[in-house]
């Protein structure tokens, strides 16, 4: 008998104990949110980079009003390089005026804030000449500087850690590493397989830079820790159809349209893309292409280095903007295919929504248009764009699409918006974090 009761009572105690511990593991499942409403891992970075403030949007940080001191006292203006007239305008957004224009150097491409946001650099690069040259400009005063002489600077970027100022020699297939206040030279990476290395984008953490090869139709992948080039993809809208790169890679000369094998009446495009500006998603997960030639934008994997989406935009798509809540992405579209365009093309803004990967507006310009490169205001409720082949300068209401049209120089390229909010600058027309 004593040994039944004693049978008894451990099972009771063991019973007890099950149901303590289901009830506990129930009551921690509820409490625990699941994977993708838990917080994402802290991002670590690369020393000397400011740290990421939100692993889910590396944007977070250039919302309105997040304007950092070092902007204080900054003229509210666009920088405009006008590339055939070796000038800059100077628009004042309040007015829509053009109130200067100064001489810089020859062919200026670009106004890059500076990594500390102290300074404007104009990118003069001097095509087919050896006096390229950097421009500074004191953003309180809206005034140029002594213009520093640099080996064919088409574009500037800064290294996430503010150490380098990262100098796009695109016609040498090369990356020249420079003192960010002197530009004396501190080292190079060659990068072969990238014909007209032109724009980029970095990393989450500030390991990696994906640039942009326009005459290679490819992206490269460049290790910023280990000095080297990681690979080099070649991108394409028919990334998903091994058949037809088959066809487009097939030796010999094509006409620059082919039926399409598989669809009655389609053509397929043999000529190669070329890929222009660069940028990534909120997260960091995946990076957008513009392809002018390919009339949309290629999103590309960033661990695997594969593409893994084509979005069809608008004819010549070129420059990529995010919106001040990191939600939208702007993307101008010259209106044409050709490097030198004409006046008056299908110039076009379109709005891709970050999260579903879909275009979910298109602003046309009303008579045509050449929307190249810029930026948002700082306040989020413009987007200013140069109108390459058209002499203007465009101000879209970010709101309703309508376009405002400021005459300026000949031929004008990358303007900036300044100031605009973020801590700090990875260079271009202002791809601030």
């Amino acid at each position: 008998m004593r040994k039944n009761r004693a049978a008894a009572i451990s099972i009771l105690f063991l019973l007890l104990g099950s149901a303590a511990w289901w009830v506990a593991a129930q009551t921690a499942a509820k409490s625990s949110p699941p994977d993708a409403a838990r917080p994402a891992a802290a991002v670590i970075t690369v020393p000397g980079m400011p740290a990421v403030v939100d692993p889910q949007n590396l944007y977070s940080e250039i919302g309105a009003s997040h304007m950092s001191a070092a902007v204080s006292g900054a003229l509210e203006r666009v920088y405009v390089p006008n590339r055939t007239a070796n000038t800059v305008s100077v628009i004042d957004p309040a007015t829509l005026n053009v109130i200067d224009t100064f001489k810089v150097g020859i062919n200026p491409q670009h106004v890059v804030p500076a990594w500390d946001l102290r300074t404007l650099w104009v990118a003069n690069n001097a095509e087919g000449r050896t006096d390229g040259s950097l421009t500074p400009i004191d953003p309180k005063t809206g005034k140029p500087g002594a213009s520093i002489r640099v080996e064919d600077p088409y574009n500037l970027y800064w290294s996430p850690d503010g150490r380098s100022a990262i100098v796009v020699a695109e016609a040498y297939k090369r990356l020249d590493f420079r003192d960010p206040n002197t530009m004396r030279l501190q080292y190079s990476i060659a990068t072969p397989q990238c014909g007209g290395i032109n724009h980029a984008d970095f990393s989450i953490d500030g390991k990696v830079a994906f640039f942009t090869c326009e005459f290679a139709g490819a992206i490269t992948k460049v290790d910023l820790v280990n000095r080297r080039v990681v690979g080099t993809i070649k991108l394409s809208k028919y990334f998903s159809r091994p058949e037809v790169l088959a066809i487009i890679a097939a030796p010999g000369k094509k006409p620059k349209k082919v039926p399409d094998p598989s669809e009655l009446g389609s053509e397929i495009c043999t000529t190669q893309g070329m890929p222009q500006d660069v940028r990534a998603s909120p997260d960091g997960k995946v990076f957008f292409v513009a392809d002018m030639m390919a009339d949309g934008v290629h999103v590309v994997d960033a661990e695997s280095f594969k593409q893994i989406d084509f979005i069809p935009t608008g004819v010549g798509a070129h420059g990529l903007y995010p919106s001040r809540d990191g939600k939208s992405l702007y993307v101008a579209n010259r209106g044409s295919n050709e490097i030198r365009g004409k006046p008056a093309g299908k110039g076009s803004v379109s709005v891709i929504d970050f999260a579903t990967r879909k275009v979910i507006k298109n602003w046309p310009i009303p008579g045509g248009g050449s929307p190249d490169m810029g930026n948002v205001s700082a306040d989020g409720t413009h987007l200013w764009l140069s109108g390459r082949y058209d002499d203007v300068v465009y101000r879209f209401d970010t709101r309703s699409g309508s376009v405002d049209k400021i005459k300026v120089g000949r031929e004008p390229h990358g303007l900036t918006v300044w100031p605009q909010p973020g801590r700090y600058s990875l260079g271009h027309t202002g791809n601030l974090r």
